[in-house]
């Protein structure tokens, strides 16, 4: 026999290529990295919550960007608002309320968005 001969029938045959199992492979690596981003996401912001009040003696309020590297900030410390100034120039207090600082308020109730059957029910009746 042949080199050649002896070659070719040592070698093992070659796999076969699926097309369908591949796109479907493909398919799941995707959703499984999608996966991965969204509970990354969701981790980093669990991890980064703040706990209450409770405790806490010095509490920002609001913030507002007035420029690039410019900011307002609304302050509660030790039963006082103060309105900060924070740039590239440093730090100042720009006003401090008099009075004792107003109880935190309950946001706004939101109003729940509609679900996916009443959008296309609408869509619908415009139609």
């Amino acid at each position: 026999m042949s080199t050649l001969t002896l070659m070719l029938a040592a070698a093992p045959a070659a796999a076969e290529f699926n097309p369908a199992g591949e796109l479907v492979r493909v398919i799941l690596s995707l959703f499984g990295i999608i996966a991965l981003i969204v509970a990354a996401g969701w981790l980093t912001r669990r991890l980064q919550r703040r706990p209450g009040v409770g405790g806490r003696r010095i509490r920002c309020v609001e913030t507002f960007a007035v420029g690039a590297r410019e900011r307002l900030l609304l302050i509660d410390a030790d039963g006082k608002r103060l309105l900060v100034s924070m740039g590239a120039g440093g730090t100042r207090t720009l006003h401090v309320y008099d009075g004792d600082a107003p109880a935190p308020s309950e946001p706004d109730s939101i109003k729940p968005l509609p679900s996916a059957s009443d959008l296309l029910a609408r869509w619908k009746r415009r139609s």
